[in-house]
């Protein structure tokens, strides 16, 4: 809903009446008596009526806790968590755009697979969907979302079991939950969406109410000083290589994937992320299909990169989720989207624009 306002004119509440009448009837008596007659002088007229303005009320009741963007229906449902294929017959991806929280990170081998975090919308078509891993789930706990996936490791199913998440498994009892689109193939093929999952969530009496957080966001006009970051580059292995440019008008960053802009499939819309969060943290592979352990809990090196600056941090999973710190004080937020780029430790990222420079919220949020 959108926000309103109100405004009222000021009303003129008199007027000088019938002044040319009285001054003739006046220079009319006055040649019949022969005698000077002086015309009547009108009351002047009142003063303008202003009635002032109300004061603005709030543009919205409530924010999203995960984006920071304003809502006038408070929303206590919890988030869902999709596991999200990123190999090249996954993209284009669809869904990705209304996330509130993307985090990115390695699963076998040479390709990284998306947790897209659902709240504030619903979009109608999320995928394809994929397995889940050990450290997504750790992730789906803290956020204390619905997980949703397709098959899992070993090691994430049992940790799924013995923390007894609420989830979403299509391989294994819920596939009414998903649908496979005929334009693709198996496995890359595979969609969900946030109304299917709601009725699931309902049919298997799963806890509804979200025991939420939420991210620090920055205020209206509140400023953020640091490097100049036009450009970023994530530099994951094998090809997997992601790259923002920053959109000065929009206020965003739009992602590009292997070299190209990373689309949405229905809407055809570039992603964008309004917070780009790089964590370095410990990876270990642990069999020779290259699944990985993941240290997703830190504390670590990373960065903030939001409103064109980008300032260097240390980050740790807290509360739920991965945040991140300047000499121990939580860094807030640009309402939007953010996304997070999980890295081993010591990728290459390049920034390109090295220069100081500061950004301002100018959301309105």
């Amino acid at each position: 809903m959108k926000p309103f306002s109100q405004s009222k004119k000021s009303r003129i509440t008199g007027r000088y009446k019938g002044i040319l009448g009285v001054t003739c009837l006046a220079l009319t008596v006055a040649g019949c008596s022969g005698q000077p007659q002086t015309a009547p002088v009108p009351d002047p007229s009142p003063s303008p009526v202003v009635t002032p303005a109300p004061s603005q009320a709030p543009a919205y009741k409530y924010h999203f806790p995960l984006t920071g963007k304003g809502t006038n229906e408070q929303v206590e449902d919890r988030p869902l968590m999709v596991m999200i294929e990123n190999s090249p017959q996954a993209r284009p991806q669809t869904g990705l755009d209304q996330a509130d929280v993307v985090f990115e990170i390695l699963a076998e081998g040479e390709i990284t697979r998306f947790a897209a975090v659902y709240h504030s919308q619903n979009p109608k078509v999320i995928g394809p969907v994929r397995s889940i891993r050990p450290y997504y789930a750790q992730l789906g706990e803290g956020l204390d979302a619905l997980i949703v996936h397709a098959g899992w490791s070993q090691d994430a199913i049992n940790y799924i079991n013995s923390r007894k998440l609420a989830h979403f498994d299509q391989v294994y009892g819920d596939d009414a939950y998903y649908w496979r689109d005929k334009e693709r193939s198996a496995p890359h093929n595979l969609y969900t969406s946030v109304d299917k999952i709601r009725e699931g969530s309902e049919k298997k009496k799963f806890r509804q109410e979200w025991k939420a957080f939420e991210y620090p966001f920055l205020k209206e006009d509140e400023k953020v000083s640091g490097d100049k970051a036009e450009r970023v580059k994530v530099n994951y292995i094998h090809g997997y290589y992601v790259s923002y440019e920053y959109d000065a008008e929009a206020g965003v960053y739009k992602r590009s994937m292997a070299g190209e802009p990373h689309l949405d499939k229905d809407s055809k819309v570039q992603l964008t992320a309004s917070n780009i969060i790089i964590a370095e943290t410990k990876h270990r592979v642990l069999d020779n299909e290259g699944r990985r352990s993941v240290d997703i809990d830190g504390p670590g090196k990373g960065m903030l990169i939001q409103g064109g600056v980008k300032r260097d941090v240390t980050w740790e999973r807290k509360d739920g989720t991965i945040r991140v710190y300047e000499d121990k004080r939580e860094l807030p937020l640009l309402p939007g989207q953010t996304w997070i780029q999980v890295v081993p430790v010591d990728s290459k990222v390049e920034i390109e624009s090295g220069d100081k420079g500061s950004a301002t919220n100018n959301s309105g949020q």
